[in-house]
């Protein structure tokens, strides 16, 4: 029996411990495949511009400054509405009672007539559309941001691919003219030039991972996700060119949140001119519940207090002189000049950047054609010389080609190749400016979720 019980313990105990083992086991498995699934995640264009429309700090800002332009707006309507505050007075007192023996009193106030408040509530209301209106623009510029920054990365990852393949030729390349220079057949000049078209490979390839390593960082600020995980999906990105001709031209949110912000500040200074020599009637009830035997009220009075008390009426104030409020006057006129002034310049600014744009886009798609043509020309001039060198020709008229010269036109096609991919980008970067100009970019974008 006892052999029994200790034979049941050790298989106890031998379970615990393989359990444990397993435990660790599975931990380790999970801490090497959820990194390895991250790393290889895939984002599409679509995904990754409408995380960036919920996760943005800039639109998430936005979106608070239209609550507080809300809450104002409010704020300055309710003033109409009554306030209603409760409370008591309780204490004991020697000797004669001062004040009112209140047991419990309830008051209710408002504002019933401003010449101030009408403008108040038209600036609070034209400052929630200039919050509006901004967040509108932050959509937009987050929209783009994330829209070129993806196409840039997924850019930069096929003109790696390409950078990959250049340095391998041009390894190749090297070794084959310092092979060339130890059989006396070349000189040193071309073996030192083959090692610096490779040196200039890896330069290239450095300068394109430090870029898309800070495009990974900030697609990952825009949309929430670990940037190490990202990964674009060119297949997503929508095929067709952005359409330029015919586009009316729009104007843009932020110079329209810049006007609406000069009239809130209008109205202000308005209102505030309106303060001095005019009216200003407020409306109040009050109800005070009394009494008398917490102290000796009525020992001192002859008319014994009575408990319910209740009041009601109006106040009217007109202030003749007032120098703070001439003062605040003055600055919100000031404030008022500022705004407009502002705006105007927001809006030459907007059309300054907008023919800029439009003038350029000829030139940049003059380049793009001129790097497509010669992405296109060096594929030809390759797939010449593969044709020359699996057929020499038999005349023996022409000198045959080395692997030297198969090299050289690898090198130069994946060279132009990226020299295309670059021009396709700086074009496309414009264009979609230009979108974001008419209000077009939007829809754009939605075809990459098609």
């Amino acid at each position: 029996m006892e052999q029994r019980l200790n034979c049941l313990s050790r298989a106890r105990a031998g379970l615990r411990r393989d359990s444990r083992e397993l435990g660790r086991v599975v931990a380790a498995l999970l801490l090497w495949v959820v990194p390895a699934a991250a790393a290889s995640a895939q984002l599409s264009f679509y995904t990754a511009v409408d995380l960036a429309r919920r996760n943005s700090s800039s639109v998430r800002m936005a979106q608070a400054d239209v609550l507080r332009a809300r809450a104002a707006a409010a704020e300055t309507r309710d003033v109409y509405l009554p306030s209603l505050t409760v409370g008591s007075s309780i204490g004991y007192s020697y000797g004669f009672p001062v004040g009112q023996p209140t047991l419990f009193n309830a008051q209710a106030q408002s504002l019933a007539f401003s010449f101030s408040q009408p403008d108040y509530i038209r600036s609070a209301r034209a400052a929630l559309h200039a919050a509006v209106l901004s967040l509108q623009d932050a959509l937009d510029q987050v929209e783009l941001d994330t829209a070129l920054d993806y196409l840039q990365l997924s850019s930069i990852t096929e003109e790696l691919a390409a950078l990959a393949e250049e340095k391998s030729y041009a390894e190749r390349l090297e070794e084959i003219e310092q092979d060339r220079t130890a059989a006396g057949v070349e000189s040193q000049i071309d073996a030192t030039r083959a090692e610096l078209t490779a040196a200039q490979a890896d330069v290239k390839r450095l300068d394109l991972g430090e870029q898309a390593a800070l495009l990974r960082e900030r697609l990952g600020n825009l949309t929430g996700l670990y940037a190490g995980s990202i990964q674009t999906e060119v297949e997503t990105i929508p095929a067709a060119e952005p359409a330029m001709e015919g586009q009316q031209r729009r104007t843009l949110p932020s110079v329209d949140a810049s006007y609406s912000n000069a009239l809130s500040k209008g109205y202000v200074a308005h209102g505030d001119a309106r303060q001095n020599y005019r009216p200003m009637v407020g409306f109040g009830v009050n109800y005070q519940r009394f009494d008398t035997n917490i102290n000796d009220y009525n020992y001192y009075y002859k008319n014994p207090l009575q408990s319910n008390n209740f009041s009601i009426g109006v106040q009217l104030s007109i202030p003749l002189y007032d120098p703070v409020r001439s003062a605040r006057a003055r600055a919100s006129a000031a404030d008022a000049v500022h705004a407009g002034v502002e705006a105007e310049q927001v809006r030459e600014q907007a059309d300054e950047q907008v023919v800029q744009l439009e003038k350029s886009l000829p030139a940049l798609r003059a380049q793009a054609r001129v790097a497509e043509l010669q992405a296109q020309l060096a594929g030809q001039q390759l797939s010449a010389v593969l044709v020359q060198l699996s057929h020499p020709p038999a005349n023996g008229g022409a000198a045959p080609l080395t692997p030297v010269a198969e090299m050289q036109a690898r090198i130069n096609e994946r060279a132009r190749f990226g020299d295309a991919e670059e021009a396709r980008f700086s074009l496309l970067k414009v264009q979609l400016s230009l979108l974001r100009a008419t209000g077009e970019l939007e829809s754009w974008i939605n075809r990459g979720a098609r």
